[in-house]
């Protein structure tokens, strides 16, 4: 009869086999948990209950590489990491934090474009081109062209720029984006169709008059001036004049607005006839141009 001790006797040697035998295989692209174990200049080491510790280079602990390393990953707390590594001959695997947080910030990104949702970026510096910063992790770029103020940049830097996004390319790492634009939603939602606004006019094109709405532009177009056949725009309207016009249209996906005086008349080339006229008693007209606009 076997002695109780050959039943239970487990020498080290066993012990080392055991481990051997025990699947600690890693795998590059893997995510796993692990808890902090040590910190040194160079980054930390953790335990993902392997063989060996895994690593965290400095670069790899935080999306933002300015980051306290003891702030980020605290000793003796679980994280999650990705596997960025093969394993090397002692069974070691690289890990990041900082790649993890990099996917989720693009899906967040990806989240704000579908439900175009204007976002926050912080403006780090600026180029000849435009300004750079920061927005939900990620380094975007906003052009001159798309910012409220084009000449003095440098007066944006440290600033918290409202945007929406014109260009999103995770795979070449581009965000790009138009403070502007993001102006122009926030100011075209205040507006509904049917309202009365006084605008300036901006431009003058043969087709139709360009009027400036307090930052915002709508086209009255020359059908919508009036009833009647208008043969010389630059005789009715003057850069600069001030009129009144009735909101017919909006696109926000496009960000235009189709504007009307037409609707104020009382008979087809009234303005034509009597501008000021039409133009004084607009407001008194609104509730009649409300009518034909839902008859349409």
């Amino acid at each position: 009869m076997p002695s109780k001790s050959s039943k239970i006797g487990f020498s080290m040697d066993d012990f080392a086999k055991a481990l051997d035998q025990h699947d600690y295989t890693f795998e590059k692209g893997q995510i796993v948990s692990g808890m902090v174990l040590q910190h040194t200049s160079d980054g930390a080491y953790v335990d993902i209950g392997g063989k060996s510790t895994g690593f965290v280079p400095l670069r790899e602990a935080a999306l933002d590489s300015t980051s306290d390393l003891v702030e980020v990953l605290p000793l003796n707390e679980e994280c999650k990491f990705l596997i960025i590594s093969d394993q090397n001959a002692e069974g070691q695997v690289k890990l990041s934090v900082r790649q993890l947080q990099l996917q989720q910030a693009w899906d967040d990104v990806a989240e704000l474009v579908e439900t175009g949702q204007t976002v926050q970026m912080l403006v780090t510096r600026t180029n000849k081109g435009g300004v750079i910063g920061k927005v939900e992790g990620l380094r975007g770029f906003i052009p001159r062209s798309h910012l409220l103020e084009k000449e003095d940049l440098e007066s944006l830097v440290g600033q918290s720029l409202t945007a929406n996004f014109l260009e999103v390319n995770q795979e070449n790492n581009k965000l790009v984006l138009s403070q502007r634009r993001a102006i122009m939603a926030v100011q075209m939602n205040k507006i509904t169709v049917g309202t009365l606004i006084a605008g300036k006019v901006a431009r003058i094109q043969p087709y139709g008059i360009f009027v400036d709405l307090n930052g915002l532009t709508g086209l009255l177009h020359i059908t919508q001036i009036s009833g009647s056949r208008v043969d010389s725009l630059n005789t009715l309207f003057k850069f600069g004049q001030e009129i009144q016009v009735v909101v017919l249209n909006i696109d926000e996906y496009k960000s235009r607005i189709s504007l009307s005086t037409k609707i104020l008349e009382n008979y087809p080339g009234e303005i034509l006839d009597n501008f000021d006229e039409v133009m004084k008693k607009a407001p008194e007209r609104v509730k009649q141009a409300l009518e034909k606009i839902q008859q349409k």
